[in-house]
């Protein structure tokens, strides 16, 4: 395709989504929004300051005194209400956040749905916010608790999957009986001000509040006194900035933060299956912009070689940048200028230490309507040693290490040896040997003869350096209350 790429209908408003309505920024400031497939700007978005928070805080402080009135049956109505507005807009959003990310829109397409499912399972489980009797020695005394919700819940999101972040997220905390500020996330606010515009008549003003805005938006909702919790999916540098600016006032947290994640293979792992695995677990089509990518991969030296063949024949069949809105297109480029520079850096410091690349490593030649984006080819690197940097930093790009190994106990200790544990793979076909190594692996979430699949209701979250809480889970709900005793005198005396 030459020439311009037609974008989709953008929102009809770019300003600060608050207390149902749209507000221009205090300080006027508006910034471009680009699309990373082109490195041309789209159009300017408002950025929201310490004063809009402020703003925005005490009018969801408020809309949360009657909200946490509403019965849960009335909840759990408006949230299926939300999953049904977000299922019949999914093409529209997809769209908005295949230009704004530059990820396929083929890919994109089921964002929306994901979000959908997670409200409609946080209704259904709105049943299970609920306390216990405590039975005591004494019998003139009647022990009960109650959860309750905790008040406004600032959710700041990442980039790779806006849309689906930003539904899915109001979830949980709306069920518990919160009211919710969703922090868009700074190259990719688009698709977020159109779920608000559409979901502006489901909830009651000030439940669902949308700020597009920087790192400035984020310090002044983590320190604001009325935001009673904190969220996070980024980076574990964000994520310790949040805890400290969260320390003083003693806030929960959830934080699902990066992750080096492994996948390990054993001499009896099914080669096909495998070869094909190491290429999906490095998530190539969002250009390995996820934290549960796979980025160090562990092949044992009996299959090292052929697997290494078999994973770059795939990529180099499978894999095509292209225009995001194209059906043909199955990778999208990294989010922006500043950070396709960070990863070319992390490509030539490994073919500097000495690191071998078996394929990609360089930016493709595209037409012109793609000249200018953020583009770099599926890349993998063999003969990786532990201290190479790309063997212990989060790349975030398309860029995975394999390292070849036979004893089984170095292998493990290389494993473990990263500040991150957020997911893990392990390949074998004797499930014995995999209950026994899953408990070896330092990390919070992971997959055996499978990767890069998430199922609701099962706790996910990781260790370390990669995070702390449970997200898509019961846990996550009862996060989003805190307990209150009460102790009730039966007798007559005291």
């Amino acid at each position: 395709m030459n020439g311009e790429i037609k974008g989709p209908t953008l929102p009809e408003h770019l300003d600060i989504f608050y207390g149902g309505s749209w507000h221009k920024p205090q300080d006027g400031r508006y910034d471009d929004t680009f699309s990373p497939a082109n490195g041309k700007p789209v159009t300017k978005v408002a950025v929201a300051g310490a004063k809009d928070v402020d703003a925005a805080v005490s009018v969801a402080h408020e809309a949360f005194l009657s909200w946490k009135t509403v019965p849960g049956t009335e909840r759990a109505r408006l949230l299926r209400k939300a999953a049904d507005v977000l299922r019949a807009n999914a093409v529209e959003l997809a769209r908005l956040d295949s230009w704004n990310t530059g990820n396929p829109l083929s890919k994109m397409l089921r964002d929306a749905e994901i979000a959908a499912i997670q409200l409609d399972f946080f209704a259904g489980l709105i049943p299970m916010i609920r306390g216990e009797t405590i039975p005591q020695d004494e019998t003139d005394t009647f022990h009960y608790t109650v959860r309750e919700p905790l008040g406004v819940v600032a959710r700041i999101i990442a980039y790779n999957h806006p849309v689906q972040f930003a539904g899915a997220k109001i979830a949980a905390p709306l069920a518990a009986g919160n009211t919710v500020i969703i922090k868009t996330p700074d190259q990719a606010p688009l698709a977020c001000l159109r779920m608000a515009e559409l979901l502006t008549d489901v909830f009651p003003p000030g439940v669902i509040n949308v700020l597009p805005g920087k790192a400035e938006c984020g310090k002044a909702l983590s320190a604001h006194p009325l935001v009673k919790m904190v969220t996070l999916i980024g980076s574990a540098a964000t994520g310790k900035l949040i805890q400290q600016s969260v320390a003083g006032a003693l806030k929960p947290t959830i934080l699902e933060l990066g992750g080096k994640n492994p996948l390990i293979a054993f001499p009896d792992a099914d080669i096909e299956k495998l070869a094909a695995g190491v290429v999906r677990g490095m998530n190539f089509t969002w250009a390995g912009q996820s934290c549960i990518s796979t980025s160090r991969v562990f092949l044992h030296e009996s299959h090292h070689d052929v697997v290494l063949e078999k994973v770059k024949a795939i990529l180099e069949r499978d894999y095509r940048p292209g225009v995001p809105f194209e059906p043909s297109t199955t990778m999208g480029p990294v989010i922006s200028k500043e950070h396709h520079a960070r990863v070319l850096g992390y490509i030539d410091s490994a073919k500097k230490e000495g690191a071998r690349c078996v394929t990609g490593g360089k930016v493709p030649v595209l037409d012109k309507s793609m000249q200018g984006g953020y583009w770099i080819e599926p890349t993998v690197f063999a003969d990786v040693k532990p201290d190479f940097r790309i063997a212990r930093e989060e790349i975030f790009g398309p860029v995975v290490s394999v390292f070849k190994w036979s004893d089984e106990k170095e292998m493990m200790r290389l494993v473990n040896d990263t500040p991150y544990g957020l997911s893990a793979s392990v390949w074998t076909k004797d499930l014995v040997r995999a209950t026994k190594i899953v408990r070896q692996i330092n990390a919070g979430w992971i997959w055996v003869n499978q990767t890069s699949k998430h199922f609701f209701g099962v706790p996910f979250g990781g260790l370390k350096d990669s995070g702390y809480g449970k997200e898509e889970c019961l846990e996550e709900l009862l996060a989003h209350t805190e307990i209150k005793a009460i102790n009730v005198l039966l007798g007559d005396t005291y």
